[in-house]
C-alpha cells in the first residue's frame, strides 16, 4: 500500500509544488488571521470590531470567486496564482503600520484584500488539479487536499497563536508576507503536461464556436453560461452537488460559531479549549486522507452518507457532558466531512469539462462562502434567543435532513430518467 509521502514523491511533480504552495500559503494566512484578531482586540476590546474583521473576509467571495473562474479561462493558471500571491505580500506588510485604533481601517482593508485574493486563488487552484493528475488519481489527490486543510488548521492555528503571543502580531504579519512570496515562487515552477493544456485549449476554443455560426452575436460569456447550463442539466450528480452547496453552508456557519461557544460557555475550557476543538477538526481532516482508499465508487452516496453522519455527530456533541467526549466526536465529525468533501470535489472534476471547471469552482466558492458568512452572522443573532445546545441539535438535525432530502431526490430522479430512457423508441 502506497503512503501519502510516496504519492507526493511520485510522478505528480506539478501537484507536489501545488501542495507545498498551498500548505505554506495556508499556514501563513492563519498566522495573519490570528494576529489580526489579537490586534483588533488589543486596540479596541470590542467584540463588534472582531465581528467586522471576520465579516469583511467573507464578502469578497460573492464577487471575486466567479472572477477567478473567468480569469482562469483567459490567462495561464500559474500566472494568476503567482500574481495573487505576490500582490498580497505588500498588503500583509502594510499591517505593520497599524499603531492605534485610528488605523483600524487598515486592518479591515487588508483583511478584505487578502480574502479577495484567496477568493480568486481558490477556484483557479482547484481547477489546476485535474491538469496535474490522471483521472484515476483524482480521489487520492482530493484526499491529500483534506490532509493539507488539516495540517493548515493544526499547524497554522497553533503556531500562529504562539508567534503572536511571544513575538507580537508584527512578526506574524512578516511571516505571512514571506509565506506568500515563497508560495508564489513554488507556483512559478509548475509545468502542466502539454497534452492537458492542449485538451484545455481545445475545449475552450470549442466554447467560442459552440452552437454553430459565431456571427450570431453570442458573447463568449453567454456561450460559456449556456454550456454550463447544458453540463448541469445533463449531470444529476452535479445538480446534487450544487444543491449541497446551497443548503449545507446555511447551517454550517452555526457549527463554526458553536465551537467557540461550547469550549468557553459549556465546558468552561477557555481559549485552550477553543484551540483543542480546532485541533480536533484538523486531526479529523488529516485522517480523512486514508478514507479514500475505502471509498472509490459511489462517491455521491459516500458524500451524502458522510453528511448524514455529521448531522448525527453534531446532535451527539450538543448533548455531550464531557470535554474529552466532545473532542473525540469533533475528530469523527471532521473525518466524515473531509471524506465527503474529497468525494464531492472528485465528482465535480470528473463530471465537468476542464474548460468549464474554473467557472464551476468559482460559482461553488461564491455560493458557499457567501452563505457561510451569512450563516455565521445569523448564528450570533440566534444565540441571543436560543440555548447553544438546542441550536447545535437543530443544526445536526438540519444536516441529517439535507442528506436524506438530496439522497431521495437523486434516487427519484434516477428512476425517472431511467423510465424515460426505456420509454423512448429505438
Amino acid at each position: 500500500m502506497s503512503t501519502n509521502a510516496g504519492l507526493l514523491a511520485g510522478p505528480n511533480k506539478g501537484y507536489r509544488r501545488l501542495f507545498a504552495a498551498g500548505l505554506i500559503n495556508g499556514i501563513g494566512d492563519r498566522f495573519s488571521s490570528i494576529a489580526m484578531l489579537a490586534l483588533v482586540l488589543q486596540l479596541t476590546g470590542s467584540g463588534m470590531a472582531v465581528g467586522i474583521s471576520l465579516g469583511v473576509r467573507v464578502l469578497p467571495y460573492l464577487f471575486m470567486a466567479p472572477l477567478g473562474g473567468l480569469l482562469a479561462g483567459r490567462l495561464p493558471r500559474t500566472t494568476i496564482m503567482m500574481a495573487v500571491d505576490f500582490l498580497r505580500v505588500p498588503v500583509a506588510l502594510s499591517l505593520l503600520w497599524v499603531d492605534g485604533e485610528h488605523m483600524l481601517w487598515l486592518v479591515y482593508a487588508g483583511s478584505f484584500v487578502m480574502a479577495a485574493g484567496e477568493a480568486i486563488y481558490s477556484p483557479v487552484r482547484k481547477s489546476s488539479i485535474p491538469l496535474l493528475a490522471a483521472p484515476e488519481e483524482l480521489l487520492r489527490i482530493n484526499g491529500l487536499e483534506q490532509l493539507l486543510n488539516g495540517c493548515v488548521l493544526i499547524l497554522g492555528a497553533f503556531a500562529g497563536g504562539m508567534v503572536s503571543l511571544y513575538f507580537g502580531p508584527d512578526m506574524a504579519f512578516v511571516m505571512n508576507a514571506v509565506s506568500f512570496l515563497a508560495a508564489g515562487l513554488l507556483i512559478r515552477g509548475i509545468q502542466y503536461p502539454e497534452q492537458a493544456l492542449d485538451g484545455d485549449r481545445d475545449r475552450e476554443s470549442a466554447l467560442h464556436t459552440e452552437g454553430g455560426n459565431p456571427t450570431l452575436g453570442l458573447s463568449v460569456q453567454s456561450t460559456r453560461r449556456r454550456a454550463l447550463r447544458t453540463v448541469l442539466g445533463g449531470s444529476l450528480a452535479l445538480q446534487v452537488v450544487l444543491c449541497y452547496e446551497l443548503l449545507v453552508p446555511v447551517i454550517n456557519g452555526w457549527d463554526n460559531v458553536l465551537i467557540s461557544v461550547y469550549a468557553v460557555q459549556i465546558f468552561h475550557a477557555g481559549d485552550s479549549g477553543v484551540g483543542a476543538f480546532y485541533a480536533a477538526l484538523g486531526i479529523g481532516l488529516s485522517l480523512s486522507v486514508f478514507a479514500e482508499r475505502l471509498f472509490r465508487k459511489r462517491l455521491l452516496a459516500v458524500a451524502l452518507g458522510g453528511l448524514l453522519l455529521e448531522g448525527i455527530l453534531l446532535m451527539m456533541i450538543s448533548g455531550s457532558g464531557h470535554f474529552a467526549t466532545a473532542f473525540m466526536l469533533y475528530i469523527l465529525l471532521s473525518l466524515a466531512g473531509g471524506t465527503g468533501n474529497a468525494c464531492l470535489d472528485t465528482l465535480v472534476m470528473r463530471e465537468t469539462p476542464p474548460a468549464l471547471q474554473p467557472a464551476v469552482f468559482g460559482l461553488l466558492a461564491a455560493v458557499s462562502g457567501t452563505l457561510l458568512g451569512l450563516s455565521m452572522f445569523g448564528a450570533g443573532w440566534l444565540l441571543d434567543v436560543v440555548e447553544p445546545r438546542m441550536l447545535g441539535f437543530a443544526g445536526g438535525a438540519g444536516f441529517a435532513a439535507i442528506a436524506l432530502l438530496l439522497g431521495g431526490y437523486y434516487l427519484l430522479r434516477s428512476q425517472w430518467n431511467k423510465r424515460n430512457k426505456e420509454s423512448r423508441p429505438e
